[in-house]
């Protein structure tokens, strides 16, 4: 991927000094016309085009984002609410994801749903032990956000 991005910046030179004019749009028209010669040339490459990676980190990094804002919302009714109701329990969580980054992502992904921490990770790295405030509820919430974490993570470091 690094020596994709270091050709599309070479690219993106050449073309700024064939126009015999040293802009940055000049630079930033030439880094786009890299960004087609590499995408046409995508084949003679060992790993995926590197712009697709980047779009994949980008999603992951709104999926983040939409989730620390409606974790905040939710914290925040639950701070407001005069009557504290919690009903705390561990549950297991059994993944797809295999390396030490995956994992890692996935139990501080987890984290940003209300009111659950993961605990524990299994050595074989299949089950996160998760602990929850409110047991029904945090549990169907987690269990949806991994599905969509798993799969933002799946499309970032599995290309």
């Amino acid at each position: 991927m690094a020596y994709q991005v270091l050709v599309n910046i070479f690219i993106a030179y050449l073309w700024m000094f064939l126009q015999d004019d040293m802009t940055f749009l000049n630079f930033l028209s030439g880094y786009f016309v890299g960004l087609f010669i590499l995408l046409c040339m995508r084949r003679f490459f060992k790993q995926s085009f590197y712009m697709f990676t980047f779009i994949a980190i980008f999603k992951l990094f709104l999926i983040f984002i939409w989730e620390l804002i409606t974790s905040a919302i939710f914290v925040l009714k639950h701070v407001i609410r005069p009557k504290v109701n919690v009903r705390p329990a561990i549950f297991k969580v059994e993944t797809d994801l295999r390396s030490d980054l995956e994992i890692t992502l996935l139990s501080l992904l987890i984290c940003l749903t209300p009111g659950s921490v993961v605990m524990d990770v299994t050595p074989d790295h299949k089950i996160l032990y998760v602990h929850a405030l409110h047991m029904p509820e945090s549990k169907k919430s987690v269990m949806k956000s991994k599905a969509l974490f798993e799969k933002a993570i799946k499309d970032v470091t599995r290309r």
